[in-house]
Formats: C-alpha cells, structure tokens, sequence
C-alpha cells in the first residue's frame, strides 16, 4: 500500500515540476522580451520550424502573455506544493521507515486523512481510498486539511525522519 500510494504520489509530483517549470520558463522569457532592443538588420535565413522554438512554445501556450504566465506559475507552484506536502505525509505516515504501513500507521493514516478505517479491508479498497483522498485534496488544493492530517499524525508520535528528508530531496531534485 506505501509503493501504490506514493508512487501516485510521485507521478503527479512529476507532471507538476514540468508544468511549473515550463510556465516558470515562459515567464523568464516574456519578462526578457517584454521590453525587447530595437531588431537590429538581418539577412534572409532558414531558422527552422516555429515549433521547434520556444518562443512560439511559450506563444502557443501563453496566447495572452505574460500575465496568463505569472497566473499559471501561481497556479502550477501552488499545486507542486500540494503534491510535495502529500508526499512528505505519506513518507511521514510510515512511522518505522520500512516502506510498509503497519496496520497501526495504516489506521493512523486513514484517522489522520478523515477516512473510514476497518481492518482487513482488502489492500486495493484501502490504495483506492488513499489515492482518491490525494486526489480530491489535491485538485481542490485543500493545503488546510492536509496540514491538519499532519499535525494529526505529530501529536500522535510521528515525524519527518532523517531517511524521509533525504527521499523528499530525492523527489524535489
């Protein structure tokens, strides 16, 4: 249940580092050429396709400018949050660092996420569970019940250890 929940974890973590960087990107490149120098004169030359470049990457995406940019680097900045915060949860949620949840931690997790917990549920009910609590906070960006979930979690022992520090850089990296 920790590899399933993590690695979905993991996936959108992954979407969301490439969509902040490209509207990261964007943003840099509008700035630049939002005052741009007079062109200086040019011969006729073969520059390859449009879409080969990123201007017209950052054109094509961006229709209205730099200010759609900056609004989607808000917007992609405070979902890779979202993503990260998760992750260090569920690393944190595995109290022992076994990459298991025991049944104790997985009754905490459920407990800490506001999810109904029976032991013996089947594992892929309770994966399904977790992934779709990831899923509903993430989409609706519920960083409040999701430091809540934590704050849960450290009252009842729980902490980033030095092994969960050294796989959030690994994820952030």
């Amino acid at each position: 249940m920790f590899q399933q929940f993590t690695q979905h974890i993991g996936r959108q973590i992954h979407k969301d580092k490439q969509a902040f960087a490209q509207a990261n990107h964007c943003v840099s490149w509008f700035y630049k050429t939002k005052h741009p120098p007079p062109p200086s004169v040019q011969g006729i030359s073969w520059k390859g396709t449009p879409s080969s470049q990123p201007e017209w990457d950052c054109l094509r995406t961006y229709p209205a400018g730099i200010d759609e940019a900056q609004n989607d680097l808000a917007r992609t900045q405070a979902l890779l949050s979202v993503s990260l915060t998760f992750y260090e949860f569920a690393l944190v949620a595995d109290r022992n660092d076994d990459a298991i949840y025991s049944p104790a931690e997985t009754q905490d997790l459920f407990r800490s996420l506001s999810l109904s917990y029976h032991d013996g549920d089947p594992t892929p009910d309770q994966v399904a569970a977790l992934t779709g609590r990831f899923d509903n906070w993430y989409h609706k960006r519920n960083m409040d019940a999701l430091m809540q979930g934590m704050s849960d979690l450290y009252e009842r022992g729980y902490r980033v250890t030095p092994s969960d520090r050294v796989e959030l850089d690994r994820v952030m990296g």
